[in-house]
């Protein structure tokens, strides 16, 4: 039988969720200058926590002070970010829902200005003053990932995501065009995986057995053909080592770039691929009512991610889950009803600066 969206889910590891529906990981700029927590950000997360959301995971957070791409971006490069983790894990766990921190460095796409260090990424960028990463520093970067993840299991997060989609750094070693590294990261599909099977392996070495491990990819779009997005799936979702797959369709529904896939839809090609070991597929993009995310379901998807719509409604889990045609809102918005949904002024001020027609005042 079909799951519904109210069905708990399990995971090979850590605990289950007692819905099917996860808060998307949002750029938000609502923490400190120093990586720490916020105020702004703890009541965001928490009041989708109440708002009956099965997981809370939190915006993309640093793993090295050189891989910040946003201002007032969480961080958990260091051991003073462990504090502020540990009271999130408490609130979002005291609202019933499992928690998760993912884990990102911004390669090319990280902010000097911020960070005060130049840019890498696998390859060099000239025109964008990024450089290429020694094998030295990719073996750190792995480490720093693993220790990372370390940190959030010390603070009481039920576990961590590697963000390994949107042109970030872990997606950057999967450019089929750019990445012609030949330190054993780069060239082959193999290779270009390579740092991805690295920290999965070292978190898994450096974690309890109850620490929920998850992986997000894109589809396509990134100099990586839409086969090759397959086969990596298909190799993450049965290798036993990570408890879910997030592929971050971006619309679920829209038809592969390629059209050697027509006439599925992305959410159905994805849908479809084996699992193993009760590893879990959960998918974002482009889902914005109940009947669109159970269609995610009925496609093949274990769980699904509100994004834009967790933005809007603090509870639209709750309503999704209680009213069969529920729709979200659209932007725009004016700051005073983003305001009642907790959406702080910093956050505020991303969404009017950064994408256009979504605050109104």
């Amino acid at each position: 039988m079909t799951a519904q969206l109210a069905d708990a889910i399990t995971f090979p590891r850590g605990p289950a969720w007692r819905n099917r529906i996860a808060l998307a990981p949002l750029t938000n700029w609502q923490s400190h200058e120093d990586g720490t927590l916020g105020e702004d950000e703890y009541q965001f997360l928490t009041r989708r926590a109440d708002g009956g959301f099965g997981l809370v995971m939190t915006c993309a957070a640093a793993v090295q002070k050189s891989g910040i791409s946003f201002p007032g971006q969480l961080a958990v490069y260091a051991d003073a970010h462990v504090d502020g983790l540990a009271r999130l894990a408490e609130g979002i766990r005291a609202r019933g829902a499992a928690s998760a921190v993912q884990l990102q460095h911004a390669g090319s796409r990280s902010n000097p200005d911020i960070s005060g260090a130049q840019a890498v990424s696998p390859f060099p960028y000239a025109k964008r003053n990024v450089r290429a990463l020694t094998t030295a520093e990719v073996e750190q970067l792995i480490e720093d990932f693993v220790t990372a993840a370390v940190r959030c299991e010390k603070a009481g997060i039920d576990g961590v995501e590697l963000h390994g989609a949107h042109g970030y750094m872990l997606c950057q070693f999967l450019n089929a065009e750019e990445n012609q590294r030949d330190d054993g990261f780069g060239g082959s599909y193999r290779n270009r995986t390579r740092i991805y099977r690295d920290i999965i392996s070292g978190i898994r070495a450096a974690t309890g057995p109850d620490f929920q491990l998850g992986v997000r990819l894109s589809p396509e779009k990134y100099a990586y053909g839409t086969g090759e997005a397959i086969a990596f799936a298909e190799e993450l979702l049965g290798g036993g080592q990570i408890d879910y797959l997030d592929m971050s369709l971006w619309d679920s529904f829209k038809l592969p770039d390629d059209d050697a896939y027509h006439p599925a839809r992305l959410v159905d090609l994805f849908g479809r691929l084996d699992r193993g070991n009760g590893t879990r597929l959960g998918v974002a993009g482009h889902i914005f009512s109940s009947q669109e995310a159970q269609d995610c379901l009925n496609s093949g998807a274990d769980f699904i991610f509100f994004g834009r719509g967790a933005i809007l409604h603090h509870d639209m889990a709750r309503r999704a889950i209680e009213e069969p045609a529920f729709v979200s809102r659209s932007f725009p918005v004016t700051r005073a009803y983003l305001t009642e949904q907790a959406v702080g002024p910093a956050f505020q001020t991303y969404l009017a600066t950064g994408w256009k027609n979504y605050v109104a005042d």
